[in-house]
């Protein structure tokens, strides 16, 4: 789904569109950014240089200023001439996160940002991707085979079958924002988690899940 959205591959019926535009459109206009489990950093360059990189991509000046303003959103001030293999896996990942979204994109797409995690970490950087979030407003399509990083990200959960692909549910998410940790251990969240992961069981052994007639990718 991520590698439509950006472009990378073409489906065999229908479109895809992002607002009024092609995800071809947005990519030559370098305005989608994207982020993987693996950080994909240059081991070689510093932190900063590795943020700059879309600019030199695009063939744009370096805007040191942006550079210097995602940075200290995510934590990083400070690190600027630091190597990747100077920083932990959770700060490698902010990083990867700050390069993503240092042109603006108007689309944020994420792959299993903090698969490689551990819980902790992982469920820090989930509060602290909800901060830049909220301070950027970027939209973001987010794929995780983890409930709940999904439930407390999201506005919209949509639940996908495997082999093929199909959407078998489409969830508004009822919390408001900003999300804390208590919600992680509410009966609500916990409730929601259950269902959902129901419907993935189920869906992995085969077993018909009733649909809600969606047909939309979703946004985190």
């Amino acid at each position: 789904m991520l590698r439509l959205v950006a472009g990378l591959e073409t489906p065999d019926e229908g479109t895809v569109s992002i607002g009024q535009d092609t995800p071809a459109t947005l990519a030559r206009a370098h305005r989608l950014g994207v982020a993987f489990q693996d950080h994909a950093l240059l081991p070689w360059a510093t932190i900063a240089a590795n943020v700059a990189l879309p600019y030199r991509v695009a063939g744009r000046a370096v805007d040191h200023h942006r550079i210097s303003e995602l940075l200290a959103l995510v934590g990083l001030k400070g690190f600027e001439h630091a190597r990747p293999r100077q920083l932990s896996g959770g700060m490698r990942q902010r990083a990867a996160i700050a390069r993503a979204l240092v042109l603006r994109p108007d689309v944020l797409l994420l792959d299993e940002p903090f698969g490689a995690l551990d819980f902790i970490t992982r469920q820090q950087m989930n509060i602290e991707l909800q901060d830049i979030w909220l301070r950027q407003r970027t939209t973001t399509l987010l794929v995780t085979h983890d409930v709940p990083e999904a439930l407390f990200l999201a506005d919209r959960v949509v639940v996908m079958s495997g082999r093929p692909g199909r959407i078998i549910h489409d969830l508004t998410v009822p919390f408001s924002r900003p999300r804390t940790p208590p919600l992680l251990r509410s009966h609500d969240f916990h409730h929601l988690v259950d269902d959902l992961t129901e419907m993935l069981a189920q869906a992995h052994h085969g077993v018909d899940v009733p649909s809600t007639g969606a047909s939309r990718t979703a946004g985190a």
